[in-house]
């Protein structure tokens, strides 16, 4: 049974969730990676192949005022165009996209004029394609409206092993909800709950030895939800192996 103190805190943080998802905020918008978005894969969150990932091709960079040093690694925005700035937007149009990549500052540029990720400048570098939905391909940069939104995805939550002995580095992606996972734990066959640490972006670490045993993840959301994937890597499991639960948020 949770305690009051633990239920406190995650109805306040589901409070917070729901009041960001709610609220429109002016930002501005390019777009990167081909017309086929083959350069996106890969990114500063961690997630390889992002169709492996569950995400697909709707995704953006984000500057460093919305990346939050990879703690928005996985987190759900629609973006509308902003039809009353500029004529280069596809009217009635929006996307919805997922944070999977960084987009550095460039301080040799002024902010207004190359430098767009440049703090504090909110931006959104978008695959070409999610861009393409909500303006034309000539504009280069729009003024956009976003707000967070939750995700939806597809199947159950996907955790990516590597390292090596005593040093585990997990990498989960396809997380729906709140998108966003601000904890996890980590449980072999013979042992107790341990609590990982982030390392990068998506990636949490642990520093165990657990090999041969069957391996559960307990993952946390930042709007305070809990799901555990029992048993999701078997007692065989190996380094680069990726192994999908059927739970999802």
């Amino acid at each position: 049974m949770e305690s009051p103190s633990l239920l406190l805190l995650t109805t306040l943080l589901a409070f917070a969730f729901k009041a960001s998802v709610a609220q429109w905020t002016p930002a501005f918008a390019t777009f990167y990676g081909g017309s086929d978005a083959s350069d996106i894969m890969g990114g500063a969150c961690g997630y390889g192949n992002l169709y492996n990932a569950g995400y697909g091709v709707n995704s953006a960079a984000l500057s460093t005022a919305l990346f939050n040093n990879g703690a928005s690694c996985g987190m759900c925005f629609t973006i509308t165009c902003d039809a009353s700035k500029t004529q280069s937007c596809k009217q009635g149009t929006s996307i919805t996209i997922t944070a999977t990549n960084f987009c550095p500052p460039n301080y040799a540029l002024a902010s207004d004029n190359g430098g767009w990720c440049n703090p504090p400048r909110q931006h959104f570098d978008m695959s070409q394609p999610a861009w393409e939905t909500i303006a034309v391909y000539q504009a280069g940069i729009v003024p956009v409206n976003y707000r967070r939104v939750p995700c939806q995805r597809s199947g159950g939550m996907r955790f990516t092993i590597n390292g090596n002995n005593y040093f585990e580095l997990v990498t989960v992606a396809n997380v729906g909800g709140s998108g966003v996972v601000s904890q996890m734990w980590i449980k072999g066959s013979k042992t107790d709950w341990m609590v990982m640490s982030r390392n990068w972006g998506a990636s949490w670490q642990s520093n165990a030895y657990l090999n041969g045993q069957s391996l559960t993840f307990k993952v946390q959301t930042d709007d305070g939800r809990v799901v555990t994937a029992d048993n999701v890597a078997p007692y065989n499991w190996w380094f680069g192996g990726t192994y999908t639960s059927w739970q999802q948020f």
